[in-house]
């Protein structure tokens, strides 16, 4: 299995935009962060794009991938879903539209927004094209297929809103989480991979600081964790040294091998 990072800053992004501070300003090309997505493969090239962030042509073509098998939506928030209409570049060549799988009260949202896509009765005008996509609502501890890739929801606090994590295999996926309640442990335990977020090192409202991330992540008990979702608070480099054995920040491009 292959994770790629397509981004990993906060809904900012880093350079934030009119800030001049020493990460914004760093040569370091992994201090530049765009916002949170990512793109799973498995062995036999299933490849499922976790959210659409609003750079999501960009990150897809640095990425060198022009295709996906689905889209799984963690939660509704526009630094990881107003990416969407860059899906039309992957839905024109394919002959059915793309299955877009997330919480029920995220697709409605989207289909409120972006009803084109959604709504076969809406259909291009001759020589243009739309994106394309199928809803398909899924729950929490529910597991569904995406080809040959089995799927997990995990429910995790994100304020006031349910945020879904995914469990795929040997891998976790976990952005925006403000803690891990025991329900998701025990279904994010035995991973070997965990992503997860990790903003601030001071306690925020709806996210996961950078300690209670460490701590997370001890809780879980992966090999190897990457921490994404990141500020301009901190040097990727400073940080990677400054990390526990076994934890490390994400990059934007970074590619991990998953047993």
């Amino acid at each position: 299995m292959k994770l790629t990072f397509l981004g990993t800053g906060t809904s900012f992004g880093v350079p934030k935009i009119g800030c001049r501070c020493a990460v914004c300003t760093s040569p370091d090309p992994r201090d530049k962060r765009n916002r949170v997505g990512a793109v799973v493969e498995n062995s036999h090239g299933t490849r499922l794009l976790i959210d659409t962030p609003p750079e999501l042509r960009l990150q897809l073509i640095a990425a060198a991938i022009d295709r996906v098998d689905a889209v799984a939506y963690t939660h509704s928030h526009a630094d990881h879903t107003h990416g969407i209409d860059d899906l039309r570049a992957i839905t024109v060549n394919r002959e059915a539209p793309l299955p877009i799988y997330g919480p029920k009260e995220t697709l409605d949202e989207l289909e409120s927004k972006f009803r084109y896509i959604f709504d076969d009765q809406i259909r291009p005008l001759p020589g243009t094209s739309k994106p394309e996509g199928k809803a398909h609502p899924v729950a929490a501890g529910v597991p569904f297929m995406v080809g040959d890739m089995e799927v997990l929801p995990v429910g995790v606090p994100h304020g006031a809103v349910t945020v879904f994590a995914y469990r795929i295999g040997p891998l976790a996926y976990v952005t925006d989480a403000k803690s891990l309640p025991p329900d998701a442990l025990r279904l994010l335990a035995g991973a070997k991979v965990l992503v997860i977020n990790a903003l601030f090192r001071t306690e925020h409202p709806t996210h996961l600081s950078l300690p209670e991330a460490v701590s997370a992540a001890r809780q879980v008990g992966a090999e190897r964790t990457y921490l994404t979702h990141l500020t301009h608070d901190n040097f990727h480099a400073d940080l990677e040294a400054e990390l526990p054995h076994g934890i490390t920040p994400a990059f934007d491009g970074l590619v991990v091998r998953v047993d």
